[in-house]
């Protein structure tokens, strides 16, 4: 048995094969997930587990050279867009419309999802995967 890290075993392996480049949508228990794409669907209720505390755990083990959050956020869902900024650290966070955020997340290749628990307007995140080397 795995004893650290991600144990979800969708989302560990998700994690696991991605490369630079690919992205990694956390996204909260109402986003219109594109059927057919990866997903690992980790809502256990309302609220549990949060965006961040999703976002925590897979930054543990995904090096990111992007973050894409709608603009929205910022505006609407204020202590949650801190959040995510913190969390990030130095790596940049590109604010865009969320219906463009939409239509990103159904056109790009290389894209899976992740989705948690989070009831806040606009608690949708990207991670753009880095390379580390």
């Amino acid at each position: 048995m795995k004893k650290n890290g991600i144990l979800h075993s969708e989302l560990a392996r998700i994690v696991a094969g991605m490369g630079h480049g690919d992205k990694l949508v956390i996204c909260d228990s109402g986003y219109p997930i594109p059927h057919g794409a990866p997903v690992a669907d980790i809502v256990l209720t309302v609220g549990i587990p949060g965006l961040i505390q999703t976002l925590n755990v897979v930054l543990q083990e995904l090096h990111i050279e992007g973050v894409v959050v709608a603009e929205e956020m910022e505006q609407v869902s204020a202590p949650l867009y801190q959040k995510v900024k913190q969390a990030a650290g130095n790596t940049p966070v590109q604010k865009i419309s969320h219906e463009e955020f939409k239509k990103m997340a159904r056109t790009e290749t290389n894209i899976s999802f992740v989705r948690t628990g989070e009831a806040t307007k606009y608690a949708n995140t990207m991670l753009i995967a880095g390379v580390v080397f």
